[in-house]
């Protein structure tokens, strides 16, 4: 039997872990790796507060405000509206334009709102389309496209000039209405392509048209300058209605011979309207030389 051998002086001392090996190329690396970690998180965070300080702001209305006082400083340089230069007005009053430039809440240059003086002049009927810019140091740049006078619109007594969209251009007195076809009745403003078309293929009676009554919202009453109207039928029956009648009017001359209607809406049938008779007891004696 082998006796155990007691190491005298205390209990046996444990025996120390042997320390991890880490290899020399991952050592390298991970502080590396560590340190490249911290700097992404460094910079998320800091984006994180700066969004953060931005909304605060923008809730505040600091970058706003910000902006209004260094565009007044610009102002106050001297870069304030003093004139306004308007281009391309031929039919409309420019005091509108002028009016409308110039109500701002500020004269400072860059703080004008351009968008919101565009927007403005599109209200007016004359205004087709407007281009509104800074001159640099004082001046506001107008550029008006008008819209082209086609036609006098008469709608319940009140007389307008349109152009070819049926758009009300201003109000016209009876006075000084120019020499341009009448259209008459509601929505009428709205047909007046149509009313070209159909008269441009009759040319031999487009220059005697007087007004065009748009009726009932479906066809048209033509009168003429010798007096007589022509009912048309609607749709296209009223277009091949004219056109056969503008080929008898230029073979037998219909108009100008004191017939007071032709109604054309009873397809091959025309019915014509004469004037009353003059009774005998009204009739102008005539002297005799």
């Amino acid at each position: 039997m082998t006796a155990a051998r007691v190491r005298r002086g205390g209990a046996a001392r444990p025996k120390k872990a042997a320390p991890r090996v880490v290899p020399k190329k991952l050592a390298k690396k991970l502080p590396m790796a560590e340190a490249k970690v911290n700097r992404w998180a460094g910079i998320v965070f800091g984006l994180f507060v700066a969004l953060i300080v931005a909304v605060v702001l923008v809730a505040l209305e600091v970058p706003s405000k910000a902006m209004t006082a260094a565009g007044e400083a610009v102002g106050n340089a001297g870069f304030r509206v003093s004139s306004v230069d308007i281009r391309g007005t031929q039919h409309m009053d420019s005091a509108p334009v002028y009016a409308v430039a110039l109500d701002q809440k500020t004269r400072a240059l860059p703080l004008v709102d351009v968008s919101a003086i565009r927007e403005q002049l599109l209200r007016y009927g004359w205004v087709k389309d407007a281009r509104v810019s800074r001159r640099f140091p004082d001046t506001l740049v107008v550029d008006i496209v008008e819209r082209t006078p086609a036609a006098l619109w008469q709608d319940r007594n009140r007389l307008a000039l349109i152009d070819a969209d049926g758009v009300v251009l201003e109000r016209v007195p009876v006075d000084q209405m120019p020499d341009l076809p009448l259209l008459i009745g509601p929505g009428a403003n709205l047909r007046e392509r149509d009313l070209s078309r159909l008269m441009a293929s009759v040319p031999t009676l487009k220059p005697q048209l007087v007004s065009a009554n748009w009726v009932g919202g479906r066809r048209w009453d033509l009168q003429f300058q010798s007096g007589e109207t022509v009912l048309l039928p609607e749709g296209k029956a009223g277009a091949a209605a004219l056109t056969k009648f503008a080929e008898m009017d230029k073979s037998t001359g219909l108009l100008g011979r004191g017939m007071l209607r032709f109604d054309l809406r009873l397809g091959d049938k025309m019915i014509v309207r004469l004037p009353k008779p003059v009774p005998a007891s009204d009739a102008k004696p005539v002297n005799e030389g």
